[in-house]
């Protein structure tokens, strides 16, 4: 008890000291809080039902794939995994269940996407209206195929009429009802049921089957969906089998705030440490003289571990509390995005704040003891012998943990170069940028001091500030290398998270690129119907039709890409380099390169899989092919694909070198929302986005920041006593600013060169492995537009407490400091 007291003192009377570690692990449990909240939504976010809403069971498919694993102890393992399309069921079913104990009334019900000049909206037949229920406001039910009833959102009226695009092509509807009711997150459209199922284009199967209880009474159904593909559902789990995207978006949850809460952690451990070290090495001279008082090691340790959890309690729940909004924020940028669906709420509980909070003090304690370690087990005289001149000798412990960690980095970095999978090189990439710089951290007094030798002569330029500036870095490596290591993390952290992305981007791109032989591109969305017509049009050699989907071999998901296959080779090469594309149809496929490595497969071989709605399905490899960044990891047919999707319509890639693109233009103006796309645009429709991952790291990068600015103000405004003896003895302020200044700038130029370096090392291992090239793409004005705010944080770090400092006067400045 006498030691916290004390170290509420010491707080007290060291305020400015102690706000850089107070805001640094503020930051750290808001990032640890908002990532924990991501993290939490994946694993236990619901969804309640609105198409779903009135009917107490859904029976629908089941929307994964299993598999037993059988372990080398005999034990079995049941594994499971989403599949990226809806999973339909037989109509059949619906009879079977009507015929089931306790059962009142089953409902199916076709769900299929629409376009209209309001949008996208889900087109159902009116048959299945109940299922919400939806009930008529005015007009009536749709009696015809030319008739439609619009949701009460629309804002149409009975008697107007619609041009709407359906996957069977796009034709006018009158509408002859308004429903009273609109669901919150979707437009929807009823057709009459014959006319839904046709536009559907699944003949024989169901998406859904509402079931209506007796009175009283618990339907039987086990009986029925026996042997069967299809699932009960009830309460929230209805709305998982309505929002699959939301249960898309749960398992991406789950990874990102995995991977974002995990490198949050390891930034955050490293800056604290930092801070703490910093605060230590600051407050040398006074340990010195608690131990010159009898002070004893244990009570010094005890006294500056006691400090850092009052500090860590205080910021870790101020931190929280911040974190919960943070978590709100980071889910409405992912919403904006497309990420997460509007209908996933996020779970808000303590298990994040408690978490974070003690991650936070964990961390705070650890980072204390451990920078307090050797100050407080040096002897009374040699203690304030080292608080005069510090020692230059790097501990030989620090060296040790040093080394480790290089050779840490050396073999993440070997581990790196040959992952081929997003999935799992993203968080090794993390990992391996981290690991260098704790490397650079733990040794960083040897390369300042090097680089302080190497900066000595261009500083001497300036005959007053340069040789100043120039003797500071020498003699105080320690301070140069606290001072590098934030921003080293922040150079590293802000071009490994943005050249990752830029590189894969372009390596697609330059794919795409290579392999595109069509003069032109429509989309976004093209019934068949359209792409049908235009093959016998007059001037058009080639119509290539195109899905982008997922399929899984065993667990494992693969993108694919569905093509049809009359006058492929005419729009798109995607770079065979053995077997043909002329022998892809409905029983065979073409392999990435990069993918036959994975599967262990060739030309000739067979493979099963799993297509995007559940369907299993065995192929035959035809042929391997090298642009797989571009085109996807594997090609079908699209007759095979296209009755297995959700949205059977996609962009069509044509050869028609003989029409111009108005003439082009022409013959697809009857298709609504139908445009000639640009192929860059085509190429980032089908990419993944990589908005999502600059919002998530784009934290990290903030959080480097803030360490990069706690680190400046501490290291300069501890120097008030030095900088008001350099004004004693006639120095001017401009000089003083100018010797700041010129020393942040070498700095700078030495954070610069390392974390460059630790992201080139980086970014050639993640390149090598993903794109089979060692070359990383670094756009020039990118990498300028994060030197040139660094360089700015650092000045401005620096200027600011030094003005504090200096307005002053010298005498009082160094008597305050006594």
């Amino acid at each position: 008890m006498a030691v916290l007291t004390l170290a509420l003192k010491t707080l007290r009377h060291r305020k400015a000291a102690f706000a850089g570690a107070f805001v640094t692990l503020l930051c750290a449990a808001a990032l640890i809080t908002a990532c924990g909240m991501l993290l939490e939504t994946g694993l236990r976010g619901r969804v309640a039902p609105e198409r779903y809403a009135g009917a107490p069971v859904v029976v629908a498919g089941d929307q994964y794939v299993h598999q037993t694993v059988h372990k080398s102890n005999g034990k079995t393992k049941h594994k499971a995994k989403p599949i990226a399309e809806r999973a339909w069921i037989p109509s059949s079913l619906t009879q079977t269940l009507r015929r089931s104990a306790g059962v009142r009334e089953v409902v199916a019900e076709v769900t299929f996407p629409v376009g209209t000049s309001g949008g996208q909206a889900q087109g159902h037949g009116w048959d299945s209206a109940a299922l919400t229920p939806f009930t008529l406001a005015s007009g009536r039910a749709p009696k015809t195929a030319a008739e439609v009833v619009v949701d009460a959102r629309s804002g149409a009226r009975a008697g107007t009429r619609l041009r709407i695009l359906t996957p069977a092509g796009a034709a006018t509807y009158r509408v002859s009802g308004v429903t009273r009711q609109a669901l919150p997150t979707q437009h929807t459209l009823f057709f009459a049921p014959a006319e839904a199922r046709r536009l559907a284009g699944r003949p024989g199967q169901v998406s859904a089957i509402g079931v209506f209880p007796k009175t009283g009474e618990r339907p039987g159904l086990a009986a029925a969906l026996r042997g069967t593909r299809a699932r009960e559902y009830t309460g929230e789990a209805r709305g998982a089998v309505e929002f699959l995207d939301a249960e898309q978006a749960r398992v991406k949850l789950v990874s990102l705030g995995g991977a974002l809460g995990g490198t949050s952690l390891l930034v955050a451990i490293l800056v604290v440490a930092g801070t703490f070290a910093l605060s230590i090495q600051q407050r040398q001279r006074e340990i010195a003289l608690l131990r010159a008082v009898a002070a004893t090691p244990k009570q010094l340790r005890r006294l500056l571990g006691g400090e850092a959890l009052v500090t860590a309690v205080a910021a870790g729940a101020a931190g929280s509390a911040a974190g919960i909004a943070l978590g709100f924020w980071l889910r409405s940028r992912f919403v904006a995005l497309g990420a997460v669906p509007e209908h996933l709420r996020l779970v808000v509980s303590p298990f994040p704040a408690f978490a974070a909070l003690l991650a936070t003090v964990l961390a705070a304690w650890t980072a204390a003891r451990l920078s307090a370690r050797r100050a407080a087990r040096v002897r009374p005289v040699e203690a304030l012998g080292e608080a005069a001149l510090p020692t230059a000798r790097l501990p030989w412990p620090r060296l040790v943990a040093g080394l480790l960690a290089t050779a840490a980095a050396v073999v993440l970095t070997l581990v790196l170069s040959t992952l081929s999978t997003e999935a799992a090189s993203s968080p090794v990439t993390m990992l391996t940028a981290l690991m260098w710089t704790v490397a650079v951290s733990l040794l960083g007094p040897l390369p300042a001091r090097a680089a302080a030798a190497l900066l000595t002569l261009p500083l001497r330029v300036s005959r007053t500030a340069g040789h100043l500036a120039a003797a500071n870095l020498r003699t105080g490596s320690r301070r140069l290398a606290s001072v590098v290591t934030p921003l080293c993390l922040l150079v590293a952290m802000a071009c490994t998270i943005l050249f990752v992305q830029t590189t894969m981007g372009h390596a697609a791109q330059r794919e795409v690129a290579a392999g595109s032989r069509a003069d032109y591109v429509l989309g976004p969305q093209v019934p068949g119907s359209a792409a049908r017509s235009l093959r016998g049009r007059p001037g058009v050699e080639a119509v290539t039709e195109v899905l982008h989907t997922s399929v899984r071999v065993g667990l494992t998901k693969y993108g694919a890409q569905a093509v049809t296959t009359e006058g492929l080779m005419r729009t798109t090469d995607l770079g065979v380099v053995a077997g043909s594309l002329r022998d892809l149809g409905k029983d065979s496929m073409a392999v990435s390169e990069n993918a036959a490595d994975r599967l262990g497969v060739s030309v000739g071989d067979t493979v099963r899989l799993t297509l995007g709605d559940g369907t299993p399905a065995t192929l035959k490899v035809a042929a391997l092919y090298t642009r797989g960044l571009g085109y996807g990891d594997l090609t079908l047919s699209h007759a095979l694909v296209a009755p297995h999707v959700d949205n059977p319509m996609g962009p069509l890639y044509v050869a028609a070198p003989g029409l111009t693109r108005a003439e082009l233009s022409a013959l697809v103006a009857a298709v609504p929302s139908v445009t000639v796309m640009d192929h860059a645009r085509a190429v980032a429709a089908s990419a993944p986005d990589a908005e999502v991952n600059y919002v998530a790291m784009g934290l990290i990068i903030a959080f480097s920041a803030i360490a990069v600015i706690n680190t400046l103000g501490m290291s300069t405004a501890d120097r008030s006593r030095e900088l008001a003896l350099l004004r004693l003895v006639g120095t001017t302020r401009r000089q003083v600013l100018r010797v700041l200044r010129l020393e942040a700038l070498a700095a700078l130029a030495i954070a610069t060169v390392l974390g460059t370096g630790i992201a080139l090392l980086t970014l050639t291992a993640f390149a090598t492995g993903m794109t089979g090239s060692p070359l990383p793409y670094i756009p020039p004005l990118t990498y300028l537009g994060v030197l040139a705010p660094t360089a700015a944080l650092a000045l401005t770090a620096t200027a600011l407490p030094a003005r504090l400092a200096l307005r002053q006067r010298p005498a009082e400045a160094i008597g305050g400091r006594q």
